[in-house]
């Protein structure tokens, strides 16, 4: 495997995503906003979407996302269209803001506990909104699926304060190009100790310790995962890393390739829409397969 270096990548997620502060904070039409967290005056938006029918007396499954950006920009509307699209299903979809360095002066390990707090959020409130607290889904693109990714391997690194009796992990995962190893491996290197030290100020934290690769154990939730093959912001290979060593620790992870697609393909209205309908069929399969969504996807 040929050698490739993380802050590349992580430059390269950045850059992919420089028009993401346009239209912040969003107006999601049909949506219903609460704030799920404040950490000192910021707050932080969840954008929740139900089934016309939808009442607080149901229990629903669940889902939340989180948008791309580099863990530096990015918006909760990059999700808005999967969201009414499972809404149209029968779930509780969600798509929630996080702390970026842009607008808060964050470090990615700031994005991973608010993740954690998004998750945590919803089951607290699951009577409330209607929602199975043991059915609760994380998902998102890019560096956000690799918050929801964290959710769902990696221990620790929670907000102080919260009530930690309720499990900030996911029952399962939908991720999208996500970046899931960030940091050295037998086959996957860094090419110098500086190229690791500037990988560490990012994360603000030891990279190993956010880096999802790193931290799978065999209790890790049922994963689908959507990666094309060119891929040059993050590399196919990191994706086929990761889903090689959750079912080498015998977890449920299908890795869905597509074949020389870049960095994004996935998004609504991205191309003539051909990705974004396959990618969210395959995902309304998969969530059907876990007794999330019953049926047969509708996406057209």
């Amino acid at each position: 495997m040929r050698r490739l270096t993380m802050i590349a990548i992580l430059f390269a997620l950045t850059a992919s995503c420089a028009n993401a502060q346009r239209g912040y904070p969003p107006q999601l039409d049909g949506a219903k906003v609460e704030v799920y967290k404040t950490v000192g005056d910021v707050e932080l938006n969840i954008y929740i979407f139900t089934p016309e029918d939808h009442q607080s007396t149901d229990s629903r499954a669940a889902i939340v996302f989180f948008f791309g950006g580099g863990w530096r920009s990015g918006s909760p509307a990059q999700f808005q269209e999967h969201c009414r699209y499972l809404a149209s299903r029968g779930m509780v979809a969600m798509t929630a803001d996080y702390r970026v360095s842009s607008r808060h002066g964050t470090k990615a390990v700031q994005c991973v506990a608010d993740g954690k707090s998004a998750v945590r959020w919803i089951r607290a409130n699951a009577s409330r909104l209607g929602i199975d607290p043991e059915r609760v889904a994380s998902g998102g693109g890019s560096a956000g699926g690799h918050v929801a990714g964290c959710t769902g391997t990696i221990d620790g690194h929670e907000e102080q304060g919260e009530d930690m009796s309720i499990s900030s992990k996911p029952d399962a995962m939908v991720l999208f190009n996500p970046a899931l190893v960030l940091a050295p491996t037998e086959n996957f290197k860094l090419i110098d100790a500086e190229r690791l030290a500037a990988l560490e100020s990012r994360m603000g934290i030891k990279p190993t310790k956010l880096s999802p690769y790193h931290n799978v154990a065999d209790d890790a939730p049922p994963t689908i995962i959507f990666h094309g093959t060119g891929d040059t912001t993050v590399p196919f290979v990191t994706a086929k890393l990761f889903a090689d060593k959750m079912k080498a620790k015998k977890n449920d992870c299908l890795l869905v390739p597509f074949k020389d697609r870049p960095h994004g393909f996935f998004n609504h209205g991205r191309g003539s829409g051909k990705d974004y309908i396959a990618t969210v069929r395959a995902m309304d399969e998969f969530l059907a397969a876990q007794g999330f969504l019953k049926g047969k996807p509708t996406v057209k």
